[in-house]
């Protein structure tokens, strides 16, 4: 069926909002629950009346628009978010890169797109699942300007020969994810001899969850820069802008000129720190629209004058049943590293003849990194393979004596295991425990950075250059 206009197209599209699949379906494709793709195959045939294709065009051509059904999960503290990454056109590495951003491939199919969210929960058959919302997205100018560079910077790492290296993290809005889990999902690209994993752009989950939360929950997010601003710079170097003034002063010294409380609670006052020095008050990081898209997580990081942080860097708390059964393809471990930006906000202790005699921090600048592939691929992987093996095996814990206690060692990969990461206690005290797949109790761990890996990714850190990357 022809649809003349956007606004028919919309008015056919909210017609099924609040249907079930069930009651879309016509074609019987809703029996196959193994089948992937069904749903969107469903909505195309039965409620849109045109045939499954794979057509390079945009599904509605003579619109321009595109078609998704994409699903949205209700998550423990009632919040919406997106259930996944919004997969859009397979990569083709020879062809992309003769092109431009508006010849592109990714525009010429995905310039507008008719989303239909639909409610997803566990252990509920599909044909169950109810579509929630029909929404045309146009993207903000702000988004494309962003877009824009996400799909020059992929597309540059092609022609630099690096389409093997691709990682989602390298981008903001706009990611490159690998499309296939196997050998035979390998490509070959034009400026390398080195096969490199089948890719489709997509756009990010923390993408989708915005806008789930926009146009579904109806929430304001807020931003800290403008489409002019950023047709002349990257995020990263607005948010360079934003704080290279405060470099080299004290917590005190910054206090004073933005007029913030200095608040006890780090946690807390890091939160208030940055989103004040981005001109936002009284906001959670995570109504930052641009933090919210681009997946970007905070971290602080204290310096000793000898330039290595006070402290590993620690992140969740290991689920040892989980990891125990899990592939690595499937992993926490790998999806966190390989879709999040890491913004290092950094203070240090200036050295006086090798004393710090003021005790205070000073602000030293900020970093926004992600883990390159090949560290995803080679340390982070092997330390997964290992500690998987170590916990199937079943953990040593061995009690050691100490003087006035009780300790119980284990076997888990310690501080210096790969230069990279390990294994530590991230516990209230020692009855804080969780359960190992054999049943037995141990002291709550939880992955770390190690303090001196984070001391060689800030170590670029320069006051006289924004940051990149």
């Amino acid at each position: 069926m022809l649809y003349k206009t956007e606004e028919e197209l919309i008015y056919k599209a909210r017609r099924a909002e609040g249907k079930s699949f069930g009651d879309i379906d016509k074609s019987g494709r809703i029996q196959n629950e193994r089948a992937k793709g069904h749903l969107g195959q469903i909505v195309e045939e039965s409620h849109f009346g045109y045939e499954v294709n794979s057509n390079r065009e945009a599904d509605f051509e003579n619109l321009g628009v595109e078609l998704k059904v994409t699903p949205v999960r209700r998550n423990k503290n009632g919040t919406l978010s997106a259930k996944e990454r919004l997969v859009l056109n397979i990569i083709n590495f020879h062809e992309e890169v003769q092109r431009d951003f508006h010849t592109s491939s990714f525009w010429l199919k995905n310039e507008k797109i008719l989303m239909m969210f639909y409610k997803w929960f566990p252990e509920v058959k599909r044909a169950d699942y109810r579509i929630l919302k029909a929404y045309l997205h146009k993207y903000p100018e702000e988004d494309l300007e962003v877009i824009k560079k996400d799909w020059e910077l992929i597309v540059q790492k092609i022609k630099d020969g690096r389409a093997h290296e691709l990682s989602e993290a390298d981008t903001n809005y706009l990611g490159a994810c690998s499309k296939g889990a196997n050998k035979s999902s390998l490509r070959s690209q034009p400026f390398s001899d080195e096969m490199a994993m089948q890719r489709a752009f997509s756009l990010k989950q923390s993408y989708m969850t915005a806008l789930v939360r926009k146009v579904i929950r109806q929430e304001d997010l807020v931003r800290f820069s403008t489409a002019s601003e950023l047709k002349k710079k990257s995020l990263e170097q607005l948010l360079w802008d934003k704080f290279s003034p405060y470099i080299g002063k004290s917590l005190e010294e910054i206090s004073e000129v933005t007029q913030q409380v200095i608040n006890p609670n780090p946690k807390h006052f890091l939160q208030q720190f940055v989103s004040g020095l981005l001109g936002i008050r009284g906001i959670r990081l995570n109504q930052i629209e641009e933090f919210a898209k681009a997946n970007i997580h905070l971290k602080t990081i204290r310096l000793e004058p000898n330039g290595i942080p006070k402290e590993h860097m620690s992140f969740k708390n290991i689920d040892f049943i989980e990891w125990a059964n899990e592939s690595w393809d499937d992993s926490w471990l790998k999806n966190y590293f390989e879709e999040t930006k890491l913004l290092f906000v950094v203070f240090e202790y200036k050295e006086t003849e090798g004393e710090n005699p003021d005790g205070k921090l000073y602000f030293k600048g900020i970093k926004l990194w992600n883990m390159p592939k090949k560290k995803i691929d080679n340390q982070l992987k092997d330390f997964w393979v290992h500690t998987q093996s170590l916990i199937q095996d079943g953990i040593e814990l061995t009690p050691v004596k100490q003087k006035t206690r009780t300790i119980v060692r284990n076997n888990l990969p310690k501080p210096g295991y790969n230069g990279v990461c390990h294994i530590r206690p991230k516990a209230r005290d020692g009855s804080d425990k969780t359960e190992l797949p054999d049943g037995r109790m141990i002291t709550k761990q939880a992955f770390w950075l190690d303090n001196k890996y984070i001391a060689e990714i800030i170590e670029s850190i320069n006051p006289e250059k924004n940051i990149k990357g």
